[in-house]
């Protein structure tokens, strides 16, 4: 509960179509694309907080001048840094330059960041590297301008090693072994093929070098780049891309791990990482914004001509179902119906172990992402009760007085605001060797509002680890001294690592895997963990796509119900009075809440790509063998 997951980076593609004179004079500004990028990336913010990086591209220059603009941030607020040193630019040469305020060719020709197209990245680091290198989007430089690559993405690759290598045979010499690093130089590998093939066309045209530069910009054929260089990938991907002379593209991966959204009209073609973000900033209908299909790529070419292209092969759509669960915005019309049906469909579960005491029991939620699920599961625990009201009614209708009718119905389900983050001395808290005493502290808790008598019912998104479950949040419920503590997660138990972007890759972190283990050692069954890794050992030299994921057998002899009684168990704090149970939301309820987002391999075990079957077992070979260490 409350352990932040470090996820997916967000991106944001703008692709003006008009000329800058025409923003300047419809919106006033010839700075209109930098203005909307701020925005898109601003309302992103909850997908990156430890890095962020903005690109420009401006058309048609003259030789010499500069027309690729690059500035990144690692600083605490990335985005404010970015566009901070962005208008201080920006307004340095329209102070020293008072001629330029009017003029928008002087502008674009004369001030850097003001172009025609532009590329946003907010990153979540999920190899914990903060410098400044590590942060997209990354640039590919060429004295040709169609050989210039601006690449950022939200993805993870499983098969580095693999790509690296082919790196390799093709004699190249990648700086370093990084899936960002490897899938832009094997991009510019094919657009340098591409570039090179077209060039040769137009040499045996008998053009000249600079009279082929035009023709190339309008024949280079993208779907061609990326169809070559995305075989081999495995892994979850939405990767966008620049191309120096004015070309764009956006794809995504086959099996839609990683969510794309865009939009255009006849003055922007917009991409973002959440459909939201897009309403918002260009005030258009959830109707109007298309998602990128699975394995396609949108391609915008300079003369301002967009399609959707099939690239790689489409496979089950296994979309994260965590998008929808915790890391999207819940202001998407479909999310936020979604984690309500969550909340709704978990209600059962906790009648049961609250023995159906809906008049002893106060419902609450830590944190503020899952007020969503709680209101779903408050609209359910409201039903249920009326349900209840009405059946007492029918059955007592000839004996019950008016002053009992009354009575019955201003029985009300009891919800309140019972925990408040006090984020000052979450971000003071840095030593992890003497902050558990802090950490306790980080949530203050609303007295008064429960009696020795009642049941306290905590909704949550996802528990994790568990970490701040054991030594925060349950003291701090049981300060209120409540009959009984029950926590609920809206999502299912995590017991595998994700490999596709979240930065979830050991086994021996997530609470549910550590209940399994202690099971499987008082169960006098530890046979089977030595079983699973001599079968992973065994597995280290197959191909990906010969793998199977032998872990599942650690969960196999428990159900989920001994699995999460095992948690409670040892999540419980010695020093405290409640009774604590734990509810996890089951996968098949997952699947009836998110029909659109099936992808649970973390729950699961049911990976999307080859790829993640090898990652998992070799996290358990890393678990048996006592090695900290990531997966993949």
């Amino acid at each position: 509960m409350s352990d932040a997951i470090k996820h997916e980076c967000g991106i944001a593609l703008l692709r003006l179509k008009k000329p800058l004179e025409f923003y300047k004079e419809k919106y006033g500004s010839a700075f209109y694309g930098i203005q909307k990028m701020y925005l898109l990336m601003e309302k992103q913010h909850n997908r990156g907080q430890d890095g962020a990086g903005f690109a420009s591209i401006k058309f048609d220059v003259e030789p010499g001048e500069r027309y690729i603009s690059r500035v990144r941030s690692n600083k605490s607020q990335p985005i404010q840094d970015i566009f901070a040193q962005i208008n201080e630019r920006i307004n340095e040469e329209l102070t020293l330059h008072p001629e330029y305020n009017d003029n928008v060719k002087l502008q674009k020709d004369n001030i850097p960041y003001i172009g025609e197209l532009f590329l946003g990245h907010v990153r979540y680091g999920t190899f914990g590297k903060n410098n400044i290198e590590s942060v997209h989007p990354f640039l590919r430089q060429n004295n040709w301008m169609h050989r210039n690559l601006i690449v950022a993405g939200n993805f993870n690759m499983t098969n580095v090693t693999e790509l690296f290598n082919s790196l390799v045979e093709l004699g190249q010499h990648p700086k370093e072994m990084a899936d960002t690093v490897t899938v832009m130089e094997k991009i510019g590998h094919f657009l340098d093929d591409e570039v090179t093939d077209l060039y040769q066309e137009c040499k045996n045209k008998g053009l000249s070098k600079r009279d082929a530069s035009p023709v190339i910009a309008e024949k280079l054929n993208l779907v061609r780049v990326l169809k070559r260089a995305s075989r081999g990938w495995d892994g979850g991907y939405a990767m966008a891309g620049l191309l120096g002379h004015g070309d764009s593209f956006v794809l995504r991966d086959p099996a839609g791990i990683r969510p794309t959204y865009f939009y255009e009209d006849d003055e922007v073609v917009v991409v973002a990482s959440e459909r939201p973000v897009i309403q918002t900033v260009f005030n258009v209908s959830f109707e109007k914004i298309q998602e990128l299909k699975p394995g396609n790529a949108l391609i915008i070419k300079k003369n301002a001509t967009v399609s959707e292209e099939e690239i790689n092969t489409p496979t089950e759509k296994k979309a994260c179902s965590f998008e929808r669960i915790y890391f999207s915005r819940g202001s998407d019309a479909e999310i936020y119906q979604e984690r309500k049906k969550l909340g709704k469909l978990i209600l059962p579960a906790v009648l049961h172990a609250i023995e159906s005491d809906t008049d002893n029991t106060v419902f609450s939620y830590i944190p503020n992402t899952a007020e969503t699920s709680f209101y779903g599961m408050i609209e359910a625990a409201n039903d249920f009760l009326n349900q209840r009201k009405n059946k007492f009614i029918l059955d007592n209708r000839k004996t019950l007085t008016k002053e009992k009718l009354e009575e019955i119905l201003s029985v009300k389900i009891r919800t309140e605001k019972i925990a408040i983050k006090d984020a000052k001395l979450r971000t003071f808290i840095t030593d992890d060797a003497n902050r558990d005493d802090l950490v306790a502290h980080v949530y203050d808790v609303t007295y008064g509002v429960i009696q020795p008598s009642d049941n306290l019912v905590i909704i949550d998104d996802s528990i994790v680890r568990g970490t701040t479950l054991k030594k925060s949040i349950l003291r701090m419920m049981d300060r209120l001294n409540p009959k009984r503590i029950v926590v609920v997660s809206s999502a299912p138990q995590i017991r595998y690592p994700d490999c596709y972007g979240i930065d979830m890759s050991t086994l021996e972190g997530f609470i549910a895997f550590q209940a399994a283990i202690e099971l499987l050692k008082e169960r006098k069954m530890t046979n089977i963990i030595d079983d699973v890794y001599k079968k992973c050992k065994s597995q280290e030299n197959l191909k990906d796509t010969e793998v199977i994921n032998f872990v599942k057998e650690i969960y196999n002899p428990f159900t989920d119900t001994e699995i999460s009684n095992k948690i409670a168990e040892m999540l419980h704090p010695d020093d405290i009075k409640a009774e604590v149970k734990i509810i996890f939301q089951t996968v098949d309820d997952l699947h009836l809440a998110c029909p659109k987002n099936l992808g649970d391999w973390y729950f699961t075990g049911n990976y999307p790509t080859s790829g993640g079957n090898r990652v998992v077992n070799k996290a358990f070979i890393n678990f048996y063998e006592g090695k900290n260490t990531r997966s993949y």
